[in-house]
């Protein structure tokens, strides 16, 4: 009887793992309030200029969202990522218009090295002080949140517009695609476009999701975040895995602070404001666990675009003021924290009547 029972096993096809479920959870429930969204409200939503307006208006937020999700994976939070957003962008600001280079490729190309070295320093600071002198990461993130947000107030208290020609030429610049656009009512075609940002976003999720899953290091995230000793005992860097993780985190962080210029060519002391929540809901909804060892970036990508979604519904629907925007999100939030805890206690207990 045991062998017939292995065979009958080894035969049937493997359950989709915890994030692969939970992903495909929000995966599910986008495309129903998107189609949900196509037949209520029309307009917009019947174009798919609609969609290439989320990817654009959220770019940022995306880089970001990748970058907790990577943190979270491994057992850890990073809540100086919207801090890193606005020094960024008030740095490159004040570099654009103040550097004096007559080239502009050579003005842009330096000011993306400033973006990502601001990025890189707290990535490499939090990361030291997280892994090598086993300070907690909410705390450690916390200052660097404060620190980022003080430096930016230091570097001006007034807001500051990007007055750069190649850069702002460069913020003009749209990939168009003519076959996805639409007819306006004079009868002129109008192409679906797609701001640079956007594709540096998308790319970042591809590459963050091949990092994640077919490299070594990859593992060792979702192994630290699954379990400390398990991942020690394993031969596994814990330390340097953790310290790099924040790294990244950095790094992206950095990046999506000059996406965040590209689509909105200003600086000021309020930028990004509270976006480093925005990107821990995004990656929840998505299906990252708080507790680690579970996640997947591309629902962290259906994560931003869920909340973009609501946001636009509730624009566009007589309850438009913001608050209704803020209650929808938090609600959303705690159906898919309730969600998460559900399902993953009923695939417990059938993995448990497995092994009986």
């Amino acid at each position: 009887m045991t062998g017939v029972n292995t065979t009958s096993r080894a035969k049937r096809k493997e359950p989709m793992t915890d994030a692969q479920l939970l992903m495909t959870i929000s995966i599910c429930i986008f495309a129903f309030m998107y189609a949900a969204a196509m037949i209520f409200l029309g307009g917009g939503f019947l174009k798919f200029q609609q969609i290439f307006d989320l990817l654009n208006d959220n770019a940022a937020l995306i880089i970001i969202s990748c970058s907790l999700t990577i943190v979270m994976i491994g057992g850890g939070i990073n809540i100086s990522v919207g801090g890193v957003i606005g020094l960024t962008v008030m740095s490159c600001a004040l570099f654009l218009n103040n550097n004096g280079i007559q080239n502009g490729f050579l003005s842009i190309l330096l000011t993306i090295l400033l973006a990502l070295g601001i990025g890189l320093a707290f990535g490499v600071l939090e990361g030291f002080l997280v892994s090598f002198l086993g300070i907690q990461p909410f705390i450690v993130t916390l200052a660097g949140m404060f620190l980022s947000r003080g430096l930016t107030t230091m570097l001006s208290v007034n807001p500051v517009k990007v007055t750069h020609e190649a850069f702002l030429a460069l913020v003009k610049s749209k990939i168009k695609i003519p076959w996805l656009g639409y007819v306006a009512q004079n009868g002129n075609p109008i192409p679906a476009k797609l701001e640079i940002g956007a594709v540096v976003a998308l790319c970042v999720v591809i590459l963050v999701y091949l990092m994640l899953h077919f490299m070594r290091f990859g593992r060792n995230i979702y192994a630290l975040g699954g379990n400390r000793q398990s991942a020690l005992m394993l031969g596994i860097n814990v330390r340097s895995t953790c310290f790099w993780s924040y790294v990244l985190s950095g790094l992206l962080s950095g990046l999506a602070g000059y996406v965040f210029l590209m689509h909105k060519p200003a600086g000021n002391a309020s930028v990004a404001m509270r976006s480093e929540m925005d990107a821990i809901a995004a990656s929840i909804i998505g299906g990252t666990l708080l507790t680690g060892g579970v996640g997947n970036v591309i629902g962290t990508l259906f994560g931003v675009m869920i909340l973009a979604t609501i946001q636009k519904i509730i624009a566009l629907s007589p309850l438009n003021a913001s608050w209704w925007q803020e209650m929808a999100s938090g609600a959303m939030l705690g159906f898919f924290i309730i969600l998460q805890s559900v399902v993953l206690s009923n695939r417990g207990k059938h993995k448990s009547k497995d092994k009986e």
